[in-house]
């Protein structure tokens, strides 16, 4: 590899005095003084010849690929000291004369025409489609003219100044192969409105090297070096020279390009404005393909506007590399149609002279491939940004073991009607993509076939021998980055146990999502269980993290009961979500009690203790166990004589999903959500035996479908923020130690008569304005919590007469997916839901609220069409509010 500066002499010349001294013919006439003169000479061009190959060797490292040019090196003084010793040198006897431009420059010959289309439908189709792009430009970000762009301020102004130090410095970067057009470029430069800093014309490979050589030096310029090498870097070798340039900006010019004078200009004022300053500038773009009707998509060749030039291998690899991992844009500058001078390419027809890369089927296929990896592994094309897609899944796997857990759900999301969900697999050594659709029992031409199914990263040659992970977290973001802004999918899903770093980049992708999305990390023995997940509306989707649900345990002196209890909730699925857990115990509590909660390890959340001083009853117990700290905080309140099912957590995560984070669904009146099926119509004196599979059975809406009733559960229960907030200012309002002088007296209900029960207090705000619970209903009441029925406040206490029969109480609990018995394996739509008022009579919602409203023993004194309304922030009643 060699390099000179132009003004300094011709290699030839210099090799010619290397022959004549070492071979020792003398060119003078004193011999004597020829041999003292050529043993300095002989010692100083040893000296050159070595700091030559030093700075030789120096460029060949730096330009390796191996090589991390981040940390960018100053060949500066090896040029200095190379410039003094050839001058040294060269001072003391002449050279050849220099030849002019006129004598060595070379020209093309282009005889044609350039191509016009005469295709009207064709010409009609990309007009429209150019009409589309430009006005979703505008409508996106404002597109500018090119006065437009020239009025915009900047720190470099397009009128710049005439002293050097207040120009910007332009390091231009003339690659050559075997057209014959480096003259024209150089004149053109020469001729630029903005001078260039530094020029460096590079010939990697090329077969015309000798010529360009004496092209470079018989301009005699100072600021142009010549660069060669007889391997070739392909088109990579221009690029991993610009990292070298220590200028403001580097502009790089393929050898068909002849830009006009106030090319450099443009391009330094517009990469001046806070605009544009974060982008790369060119003059030439390319719209890749949009979608086909089957949703597939063609080859990039087949819907573009007729190139004057390709857009290159590079170019777009360039614009992908700096999109991936500086989010800076890629732009093409308007010009003034009828000023050449304004072009990038002044003469369009050389695209078509001495091709060497656009006419080759093997190199075409290579480039096409490239786009579509390129498109795959997120980078956001102008086709992605005119037309965002929207999924309702991203399942991201960086194993084959990873593929293996996630499957179920993925196939579920699959093949549920309306659904569409995609796979995301880290490639290479991490988890290939033929292995992944092997493991999916997918044919191997997925991985090739151009629509949107599973997406190769190909992050195996990212890390390379040094085994870094910060490579791989960093392509991971900046991938999945654009495939989020793609496709806006509600949810990325991944395993818990994911690489750390891929976790991290994960959850950055997701955070940077214009439209929400939510990252689901589902611990893989969890993933079977959740497969009701795919019947959900996508708009709930992104609202997965959002719930906090708190377990809250009433205890006091039964440990063994509370021991089985804590067996049961630390063998439930949690999905991953953080669930604290706290025990509220009354001051008379036992020390096996104490022992038993100290020494309990909660695996999914914190634990926290609360312990009375003053013996306050259940009513306090219960009702202070818990309070909402905002309008996601859900409080499931148990007893120690309670034990729920491992899939409790699920029937509630997914019922909250589906009548309380979709946007879609309007239900202000459910107030919780009950764990347990009732078995007896508890608030009627007879109490007579009931059952909701075989009273729904009946009905249009199917023997298991949840229902909404308006009694509240006391045995296993989900309650809500506002809700909950209501009832602490409605009980403030109304406790009283003597329940016959409570003001609310429901027609025909034994509650009237209950004393020291919280409950009663929840009963009478339900019934007065309308809320209900909502239950689930299996084959034989099977449920999420059971009732063991152990003596307590109420159960077998003194002043409690009722007789308690353990089979009218205890269920069995759900031991297996729930979702298939629900109806069509789903939970129905909210409007739905059957509705019972408190006494197990089928009723609508606005019935329930003119039964409350007739009554008209709320806090605030409303008519019979009113109810009150209360602050959802402080529980307080307002006004009264027509239903």
């Amino acid at each position: 590899m060699g390099i000179t500066r132009a003004h300094i002499v011709k290699n030839d010349s210099l090799e010619d005095r290397l022959g004549d001294y070492v071979g020792g013919k003398p060119r003078r006439a004193s011999l004597g003084a020829a041999s003292k003169h050529s043993s300095r000479l002989v010692a100083a061009l040893t000296c050159l010849q070595l700091a030559f190959a030093i700075y030789a060797t120096f460029l060949l490292y730096y330009m390796s690929p191996a090589v991390d040019l981040r940390a960018k090196p100053d060949f500066a003084w090896a040029t200095r000291i190379a410039q003094r010793w050839k001058q040294t040198i060269m001072s003391d006897g002449g050279g050849d004369p220099l030849l002019s431009p006129l004598q060595v420059c070379e020209h093309e010959s282009i005889e044609f025409e350039q191509k016009k289309s005469t295709d009207a439908l064709m010409i009609r189709l990309k007009r429209e489609l150019y009409d589309d792009v430009l006005a979703f430009q505008r409508r996106s970000f404002a597109a500018e003219t090119l006065p437009e762009l020239l009025r915009m301020r900047s720190r470099w102004p397009s009128s710049p100044p005439s002293d050097e130090a207040g120009r910007p410095r332009v390091t231009v970067i003339l690659n050559h192969f075997k057209r014959r057009t480096l003259c024209a470029q150089l004149d053109t430069l020469r001729r630029q409105t903005l001078p260039f800093h530094r020029a460096w014309v590079l010939a990697f490979g090329s077969p015309n090297e000798a010529s360009l050589r004496r092209i470079v030096e018989s301009y005699n310029d100072s600021r142009v070096s010549f660069v060669a090498s007889g391997y070739d870097f392909k088109y990579y070798g221009r690029f991993q020279m610009a990292l070298q340039a220590e200028s403001d900006f580097v502009y790089v010019l393929d050898d068909d390009m002849i830009p006009g004078t106030r090319m450099l200009e443009i391009l330094c004022h517009v990469a001046g404005t806070d605009k544009y300053r974060n982008a790369v500038l060119g003059s030439i773009g390319r719209i890749l393909p949009f979608r086909a009707k089957d949703f597939t998509f063609p080859s990039y060749r087949k819907f573009r506007s007729t190139p004057f030039t390709f857009m290159t291998g590079e170019d777009l690899h360039l614009s992908y590399q700096l999109q991936k991992y500086m989010g800076a844009g890629s732009f093409v500058l308007p010009v003034d149609p009828k000023d050449k001078e304004t072009w990038g390419d002044s003469e369009h027809r050389l695209a078509y002279v001495s091709e060497t890369t656009v006419i080759f089927k093997d190199i075409v296929t290579v480039r096409d491939e490239q786009w579509w990896r390129a498109l795959t592994s997120g980078y956001v094309t102008q086709w992605a940004a005119m037309n965002p897609q929207k999924v309702d899944a991203l399942f991201y796997a960086h194993s084959l073991g990873e593929v293996r857990a996630l499957a179920p759900l993925l196939e579920k999301f699959r093949t549920t009607a309306g659904r569409k969900a995609y796979l995301v697999v880290s490639g290479g050594g991490h988890c290939p993509c033929e292995e992944a659709a092997a493991v999916l029992k997918w044919p191997k031409v997925v991985c090739k076939e151009r629509r949107f199914k599973v997406f190769d990263l190909a992050l195996g040659a990212l890390s390379g021998p040094s085994h870094s992970e910060v490579p791989v977290l960093q392509a991971v973001y900046s991938s999945m980055r654009g495939l989020v802004r793609m496709h806006n999918p509600s949810v990325i899903v991944a395993v818990a146990d994911v690489d750390g770093k891929v976790k991290d980049a994960l959850r950055m992708a997701a955070e940077a999502a214009v439209n929400q999305t939510a990252l689901v990390l589902l611990p893989r023995k969890t993933i079977p269980k959740v497969l009701w997940m795919a019947t959900l509306r996508p708009a709930s989707l992104p609202n997965w993290n959002k719930m906090r649900i708190s377990v809250n345990i009433i205890t006091q002196t039964r440990a063994g009961s509370l021991g089985r209890l804590l067996s049961s909730l630390k063998n439930a699925y949690y999905l991953g979500d953080e669930v604290p857990i706290s025990f509220n115990m009354d001051s008379k509590v036992d020390a096996a009690t104490l022992n038993a909660v100290n020494a309990f390890a909660w695996p999914h959340g914190g634990k926290t203790l609360r312990r009375r001083i003053i013996q306050g009853g259940l009513i306090r117990a219960v009702s202070e166990s818990w309070y909402p700290a905002s309008d996601d905080d859900y409080g499931l309140l148990l007893e120690d004589d309670i034990e729920v099912s491992p899939y409790y957590y699920l029937w509630v995560k997914y019922a909250l999903l589906a009548y309380r984070y979709d946007p879609t669904v309007s239900l202000p009146e459910l107030s919780s959500i009950s764990l347990y099926t009732p078995r007896l119509v508890e608030v009627t004196k007879e109490r007579p035996r009931w059952n909701a599979t075989a009273f729904f059975g009946a009905t249009k809406h199917g023997a298991n479908t949840p229902y909404l009733h308006q009694l509240p559960c006391s045995w296993g229960a989900v309650f809500f923020p506002k809700h909950w907030r209501e009832f602490y200012a409605y009980m403030a309002a109304r406790f009283t130690e003597d329940a016959k002088t409570n003001p609310v007296q429901i027609p025909r209900s034994r509650t009237n008569g209950w004393q020291a029960s919280w409950k009663k207090f929840l009963i009478d705000m339900m019934y007065l304005r309308g809320y209900v619970s909502l239950y689930p209903n299996f084959p034989n009441q099977t449920s999420f919590s059971t009732n063991h029925m152990e003596p307590g406040a109420h159960i077998s206490a003194k002043d409690n007469k009722l007789k308690h029969d353990k089979g009218d109480f205890e269920v069995p609990l759900v031991a297996d997916d729930f979702a298939p018995l629900l109806p069509a394996g789903k939970m129905p739509p909210a409007s739905k839901l059957p509705v019972l008022n408190l006494f197990n009579q089928p009723v609508s919602i606005k019935g329930l609220k003119a039964a409350g409203a007739k009554l008209r023993q709320d806090v605030l004194s409303c008519v019979a069409t009113q109810l009150v309304s209360v602050d959802h922030v402080t529980g307080l009643p307002k006004n009264c509010t027509a239903f």
